[in-house]
């Protein structure tokens, strides 16, 4: 690899060879206890825990390093009220009609519908924004590069973090989404794809049987 342009030293952490797989196991572990809930306590979650959560997220890899992100973190009362009032608007429309029956039909195992009360009730929404285009430090107008694999990525290590730090959460991505580039205010060449619902779960929710994760055997090969 060239080196005729500006770098610093790596900095890594190498482990023996059963230090390694007790860390990964472990990692494994936690993560498959992870569930997506729908039904949130209104239990209040430091700032703090979410910050850090996106300063992980903030970290992934992405195409030519533009890291073509950018995360509102909401807890405001009224702002996650609207959100719930313009994303249940445009989900009773999809189950009303917009939907495609077999879309349906993938859906009801899960127990879903038009109402979101999960994004009033928790205590935070982080809404994360795919930049479609950047500028270079002179203003001129500046491609990105694989920003749905780039962002998809950044929500992977989001979700880790926020159940790592032992939180539960729901991707929620109504469809169509551009309300939520006018209600926080995000410049055009920007493009909600996702909300990540965040906060402790309530005390009786439930994970619909359909949920189950498949087996690994079912979803690797080792050649």
């Amino acid at each position: 690899m060239k080196r005729d342009f500006p770098h610093v030293p790596l900095s890594f952490h190498e482990h023996p060879p059963a230090e390694m797989c007790r860390r990964a196991r472990s990692f494994a572990d936690d993560l498959i206890r992870r569930r997506t809930v729908r039904d949130f306590a209104d239990r209040p979650v430091p700032r703090d825990i979410i910050e850090a959560a996106i300063d992980a997220a903030r970290h992934a890899p992405s195409g030519a390093n533009h890291q073509p992100w950018h995360f509102v973190a909401v807890a405001d009362l009224d702002i996650k009220r609207r959100i719930r009032v313009a994303a249940e608007a445009e989900e009773k429309a999809f189950y009303a009609g917009r939907a495609a029956p077999e879309w349906l039909e993938a859906l009801k195992p899960l127990g879903t519908d038009w109402e979101k009360p999960f994004l009033q009730v928790a205590p935070w929404l982080i809404v994360i924004f795919a930049e479609q285009w950047g500028r270079w430090p002179d203003g001129r107008r500046r491609k990105n590069y694989y920003v749905p694999e780039s962002t998809g990525i950044a929500a992977g290590f989001l979700l880790a973090c926020l159940h790592h730090a032992g939180l539960a959460t729901l991707t929620h991505t109504p469809n169509p989404m551009g309300f939520l580039g006018e209600t926080l205010g995000r410049p055009k060449n920007e493009k909600a794809i996702m909300i990540v619902v965040a906060g402790y779960p309530a005390a009786d929710a439930v994970v619909p049987t359909h949920a189950l994760q498949k087996p690994l055997p079912a979803v690797a090969t080792f050649l």
